[in-house]
């Protein structure tokens, strides 16, 4: 029962991004050793593939965010003597 409710957690939104992507690199591990059956395979693929969709999700924010702070950085505030005018 604790790797059911460990898959859970998994796919917590209150996890970071790192915290995801070591869960990730902790289930591939997993999966390449070979040593789980099918079903406990096929629960943890699943619990990557919502991993996976989650970090995307987080990575367009965060590229969202840096493309505002760039556009909002690279415009002069009034006053500047620098402007160009």
């Amino acid at each position: 029962m604790a790797k059911t409710s460990q898959a859970n957690q998994g796919a917590a939104p209150e996890w970071s991004f790192d915290q995801r992507i070591e869960r990730l690199e902790a289930l591939v591990r997993e999966l390449e050793q070979g040593q789980i059956g099918l079903e406990d395979a096929i629960a943890r693929y699943q619990e990557g593939t919502e991993l996976v969709r989650r970090c995307r999700e987080q990575l367009d924010l965060y590229q969202r965010r840096v493309e505002e702070l760039t556009e909002a950085g690279s415009k002069p505030y009034a006053g500047d003597p620098d402007a160009k005018g």
